[in-house]
């Protein structure tokens, strides 16, 4: 497991439209995500969007970030979730579904998906990596956002929208 944030990139001389999309099972937790990622993005990308869609769960995310991506007004979408592993599998099915169906919508959207849906064993996991400063997985998520937004701005993104935007 990380314990050190990727580099930080440097300030984007351009405004970007970035989505979350979160849930809110454990609200203080998608709370500390959502927080750090919007102050990363404003320092990394002054003036960017960033738009926050909320989901009751983890299983929820990728419907959600399908609809966001079919949307075609984002450059990058963040996925935020926090899973607890129990003594069931049900953590495991879960990550697993959700892994995959992100995968899959920003490889046919050609939107980037960064995917923060984390598994974690302890709720002392989930504080450092939702609430801390020094692993925090939404402060990574900015950061790969802007670097993913930078290295695609070449490529047409997919839509599945009807309205063809």
């Amino acid at each position: 497991m990380a314990t050190v944030l990727p580099s930080r990139p440097r300030q984007a001389n351009q405004r970007h439209n970035f989505a979350i999309v979160v849930s809110t099972y454990h609200e203080a937790y998608a709370r500390g995500l959502v927080e750090h990622t919007q102050r990363e993005v404003e320092q990394l990308a002054p003036g960017s969007q960033v738009e926050v869609f909320k989901v009751p769960g983890s299983f929820e995310i990728p419907l959600m970030v399908q609809a966001v991506a079919d949307t075609g007004e984002f450059e990058a979408i963040m996925a935020f979730g926090v899973l607890m592993e129990g003594q069931t599998a049900h953590a495991t099915l879960i990550s697993t579904a959700v892994t995959e169906a992100l995968m899959g919508i920003g490889l046919e959207t050609r939107t980037p998906v960064i995917h923060e849906v984390l598994v974690v064993t302890s709720e002392e996991q989930a504080h450092a990596r939702c609430i801390g400063d020094e692993i925090n997985r939404g402060t990574e998520a900015a950061r790969v956002a802007v670097k993913m937004a930078h290295a695609m701005s070449r490529f047409p993104r997919r839509t599945n929208n009807p309205a063809g935007r």
